[in-house]
């Protein structure tokens, strides 16, 4: 009896949700999107969205697509271009101990030169191998100086159009000479590259180089001679680590470098021209979209959603490129700032995403599987964060059921 009352309720909630199921399935996938991106506390008129099949390119869903809107961490997304396009994923930066005098014996009569490249990983164990490798060169005493040479890139600390309190709290001071982010062991310095330079005398103490002069900051010779070097990761590696975190001080580290290296320099302003000649040879629709720093922390930086999607089908189409944008990307309810969002349900392991949050805006742009292409962006003053995400979540699992159905 307990048996035929259990098997007649479900048929009876089968009968009822069938109806429910199929009156879904008739809702076209365009009005599924708009109720899904909805929310009342977060803004249509300062919202944009768009949605283009990945393959075809075609526009399946569209709302204030050539809106110029703030674009938070969603800036990152042309950095990754940038990076990955200018310098190459097997790009390495250096960072290299050079000899301003000449060797006599067992002494270097000058100054040696700790000169930083914009390695944005630069680690105190570096530091110590570089010591060491000098010691390893048969150099015991320095009558000089321990000079340290940050000039490949600009002296700018931090962005243009940042908050004043985003230095060092948001982001570490940006110098080409920087060692564990400018972490003192106390706080982040807004002298980076002394603090290195400072390090590297007393790492050269301890493996036997005495030093004569002092830590000071300066420029090498145009000839001074190589003596040590240590490497990066690669900079698709790099590039995993920024957009996976929504790192901004790698963000701002790799712009410069793009600029010292495929530039007129290391500037952030250097490397967004560089980005910008990038973006319009693969034509993104630029009307509207305004680069002024790396990251997506200035106040005065404007994407669009139909220019971040254009973008984002670009490199993802892109065999050079697309791999390693791939592989940087949040993964909805599994890693990066996507590890605590879409935890079930289809979109759950399907959508890549990068994610963008400030106080004015919230930005959620990637891709659903092989098939969609998306970008949402969501500005206030100040933004619902919790309802923008939330509203970006329903966006992206319509895709996803869409997707796997």
């Amino acid at each position: 009896m307990r048996f035929r009352l259990r098997l007649v309720s479900a048929v009876l909630l089968a009968l009822v949700a069938a109806p429910a199921a199929q009156a879904e399935r008739t809702v076209s996938l365009p009005a599924q999107l708009a109720r899904a991106l909805h929310d009342a506390q977060v803004s249509p008129a300062r919202t944009g969205a768009v949605v283009l099949d990945l393959r075809s390119g075609r526009t399946l869903y569209a709302h204030n697509a050539h809106l110029p809107l703030l674009p938070a961490s969603n800036e990152k997304l042309a950095t990754t271009y940038a990076a990955l396009t200018a310098l190459g994923p097997d790009f390495r930066i250096e960072t290299d101990v050079l000899g301003d005098g000449t060797l006599s014996g067992a002494t270097w009569e000058g100054d040696l030169v700790l000169k930083g490249y914009g390695d944005p990983d630069l680690s105190v164990p570096q530091v110590r191998s570089l010591a060491r490798q000098v010691a390893a060169d048969g150099i015991r005493r320095v009558t000089g100086r321990v000079v340290g040479d940050e000039s490949w890139f600009d002296k700018r600390r931090m962005g243009v159009g940042w908050k004043h309190e985003f230095f060092l709290n948001e982001s570490p001071a940006l110098s080409a000479l920087i060692v564990d982010r400018g972490w003192t062991g106390r706080a982040e310095t807004p002298a980076p590259a002394l603090w290195a330079t400072q390090l590297f005398r007393a790492d050269l103490a301890h493996a036997g180089v005495a030093v004569r002069g002092g830590a000071v900051l300066g420029v090498a010779a145009a000839d001074a001679l190589p003596l040590a070097e240590v490497q990066s990761p690669r900079v698709a590696a790099l590039v995993r680590f920024m957009d996976r975190n929504s790192d901004n001080f790698t963000a701002e580290m790799l712009m410069k470098e793009v600029g010292a290296v495929a530039g007129s320099g290391g500037s952030t302003a250097a490397g967004l021209r560089v980005t910008r000649g990038l973006l319009r040879a693969a034509r993104i629709p630029l009307t509207g979209v305004r680069m002024v720093d790396g990251s997506g922390l200035s106040l005065d930086d404007r994407w669009t959603p139909a220019a971040l999607a254009a973008l984002l089908r670009t490199m993802r189409l892109d065999p050079d490129v697309g791999p390693d944008l791939l592989s940087a990307l949040p993964v909805a309810g599994s890693t990066g700032t996507l590890e605590h969002r879409m935890l079930s349900g289809p979109a759950h392991g399907l959508v890549r995403a990068k994610t963008g949050t400030t106080d004015n805006a919230s930005a959620l742009s990637g891709f659903v599987g092989d098939r969609y292409v998306f970008s949402i962006v969501e500005n206030g003053n100040p933004v619902s964060v919790t309802a923008a995400e939330a509203s970006q979540d329903r966006f992206a699992q319509v895709l996803a059921r869409s997707s796997r159905g």
